[in-house]
């Protein structure tokens, strides 16, 4: 059976920026824990960032334009920490090469890991459409990406 990768967060591990648990409590991931095919990663921790950190954002840009050197993921005191985002992106995808995963669960709205939707850089809670920077290298590298809002989706893939 195939592996999932699924963002450490989201399978309970306190890795969030902040220190608080996010664990994605539903059937199918009790279902795919049990049966061993969960891989779990955290890439903002792989990429060499404590946690507690301070909150970070892609500023004027999503994951690909990260990727490509045309925009910067910051923290909000400004410190560019792109290179981290970067960096535990490439694991990420390393791990997912190396484990054969075809796809991966990953946290909404992250600036490493939002599918669809991340923060639109100014810290103000404003959410724009966009990818986080892992999510935009695993949609290159042909890795299906969902989040916790596609359970159904993932399921009907499974």
């Amino acid at each position: 059976m195939e592996k999932i990768l699924i963002s450490a967060c989201l399978a309970g591990e306190r890795v969030r920026y902040d220190g608080q648990l996010s664990p994605l409590d539903h059937p199918l991931i009790r279902q795919l824990a049990l049966q061993d095919r969960l891989v779990k990663f955290c890439p903002e921790m792989a990429g060499g960032l404590p946690m507690p950190r301070p909150p970070a954002e892609i500023v004027s840009g999503s994951g690909q334009d990260v990727l490509t050197g045309h925009a910067p993921v910051k923290t909000i005191q400004g410190e560019d920490v792109s290179r981290a985002f970067i960096s535990g992106a490439e694991q990420a995808l390393s791990l997912a090469v190396k484990q054969g995963v075809k796809a991966a669960i990953l946290k909404q709205r992250s600036p490493s890991c939002g599918k669809s939707e991340i923060y639109d850089g100014t810290f103000s809670g404003t959410r724009i459409p966009g990818t986080g920077v892992t999510a935009a290298l695993m949609r290159q590298h042909g890795i299906l990406v969902f989040s916790e809002d596609d359970m159904a989706e993932l399921e009907a893939f499974l």
